[in-house]
């Protein structure tokens, strides 16, 4: 078996080294090594992962040791199989909510509000810990906002002058422009001692609650709050003062935000053009709450065999490949974001593509493609991610397989890689999104739920699996991966990453920073 696919890997190297075209995507038969890529092999690996959350409190989240078993995991297999493999230790801002938030209304009594956790409000990400009572006000809000405005139009709290003549405890603003940091950073200066941020209102996708994070460990409580409960508080607010009297209420999160450490596992190849590197990434770590082995156990055990497949084929290709499994994506994409920090700009220029795979087995699946460039969505990659997403797309069509775009939103690891203008591209199959009664016709499935009614909950178990879509998804990154390792030039239209910002994304990482 390992002499059949030499001699055809060997085969599709010539090609690339005496073909004509010099191009990002040099036609590469990937027939081969795909062959050798499947679902069951896997799927061994995910048992692994499980059994790893399984022995440590249900979770493979970056600190605990679920996490730590799954690095050495892929670190002794990677060694075993001849790369040479590395751990990047780096520190990051833990989060956990150990109990559900409190908002009690004083006065007026009765209060003529209930705000419930789940549906008005929740805890937002790095809030910090504690209870406040007092006087509620509002900061510079539009409720309602004008119809048609896009989103982000509200300036609420992002600015010294929103809270001119704040006398409040707990400060009212409203999601917009700014970052989530800015309005929490302008409301304590002003004196506010805990902070409530209601979405913005003005879309279906800005209306619930559990929206953002606060970028790092804040001082005091925040809450996140849905547009309707928002509005109906300051309105309440309003009422009051034009009576002459207060809204007062309490505040209460239960939460622990810390430093601490987690690791990136990187295998680099032993063979291949070191100025041309082809990264290969996919996040290692779960949330707190669950096991994680689609959101990432997917992703990272199908890196993981396509890497062991191509070490068993002895086969080297011309650039060199450097597989990554980054830590604590979940918490802000802080492993990848760290690992990009850490380069040199010569090693920024010497990486000559980076492909992404994150959740790639949703059990009610799409088939997406990153859209690289920006012909379908509203953010694009940085120059040469076109052709990234072109590779995968001819890729699925060969296979009969429809796909769709997906935005670079800065949701996954790709975010750092191309914000030094590296180009970037790869796979996704959903997440909390609704799957639409238009991809059910293309893909199966059910229309109205989630692609993965698990994420980032407690059953993303070993079950929490579709083993059709992770078999595509490995044979799509198989043949994307030694593509782009057997490619003659850098991608097309880019002179490769020059250390310049690609865009600005609104999140890092599963939750909005803005």
């Amino acid at each position: 078996m390992r002499q059949r696919l030499f001699a055809l890997l060997t085969s599709a190297l010539m090609i690339a080294t005496f073909g004509t075209t010099v191009s990002a995507a040099v036609p590469t038969d990937t027939a081969a090594l795909r062959s050798e890529v499947n679902a069951a092999e896997i799927y061994t690996h995910l048992q692994e992962f499980q059994d790893f959350a399984s022995a440590n409190g249900d979770t493979r989240e970056a600190s605990t040791a679920g996490f730590d078993l799954s690095a050495d995991y892929v670190a002794g297999l990677m060694e075993d199989a001849g790369y040479t493999v590395s751990r990047q230790t780096f520190p990051y801002n833990f989060f956990e909510q150990l109990a559900p938030p409190v908002l009690v209304g004083l006065t007026p009594s009765p209060f003529p509000y209930t705000y419930d956790d789940g549906e008005d409000i929740s805890t937002m990400d790095y809030s910090g810990n504690g209870t406040v009572s007092g006087v509620v006000q509002e900061a510079d809000v539009t409720v309602p906002l004008p119809v048609g405005q896009p989103d982000g139009t509200s300036t609420s709290g992002c600015e010294d002058a929103d809270f001119a003549g704040f006398t409040g405890d707990i400060a009212l603003v409203q999601r917009g422009t700014c970052f989530f940091f800015e309005k929490i950073e302008n409301a304590v200066e002003a004196g506010a001692e805990a902070v409530i941020i209601f979405n913005e209102g003005n879309s279906d996708e800005r209306t619930g609650v559990d929206f953002g994070q606060a970028s790092f460990p804040q001082d005091v409580p925040v809450l996140e709050m849905s547009s309707a409960a928002g509005a109906q508080l300051v309105e309440l607010i309003r009422t009051e003062r034009a009576a002459g009297r207060t809204v007062t209420m309490t505040v209460t999160t239960t939460t622990v935000s810390e430093e601490r450490e987690s690791e990136n596992v990187i295998a680099d190849s032993t063979f291949g053009r070191t100025d041309r590197v082809v990264v290969s990434g996919a996040h290692l770590d779960s949330v707190i709450e669950g096991p994680g082995i689609n959101d990432n156990g997917s992703g990272s055990a199908a890196q993981l065999e396509v890497a062991l497949e191509l070490a068993e084929s002895g086969v080297e290709t011309r650039n060199a490949v450097r597989f990554i499994w980054f830590g604590a994506e979940e918490a802000g994409l802080v492993g990848s974001a760290f690992y990009v920090s850490e380069l040199t700009k010569r090693e920024v220029k010497n990486i000559a593509v980076m492909l992404n795979f994150d959740m790639v087995a949703s059990p009610n699946a799409g088939w997406f493609v990153y859209d690289g460039d920006a012909s379908d969505t509203a953010s694009t990659g940085s120059s040469g991610s076109g052709v990234v997403e072109d590779v995968f797309v001819d890729f699925f069509d060969s296979i009969g397989r429809v796909t769709k775009p997906t935005a670079f939103d800065g949701r996954s690891d790709y975010d750092a890689f191309v914000a030094v203008g590296i180009p970037a591209g790869g796979l996704f199959t959903g997440a909390e999104d609704f799957k639409a009664a238009d991809e059910v016709a293309i893909w199966g499935g059910t229309a109205g739920i989630a692609y993965d009614p698990c994420y980032h909950a407690a059953c993303d178990d070993i079950d929490n699996l579709n083993l059709v879509a992770l078999d595509e998804m490995a044979d799509a990154l198989a043949h994307g991966l030694l593509t782009f390792a057997n490619t003659t030039s850098a991608a097309e239209g880019t002179g490769k990453g020059d250390g310049s910002p690609a865009y600005d994304p609104s999140f890092k990482g599963h939750k909005a920073i803005r």
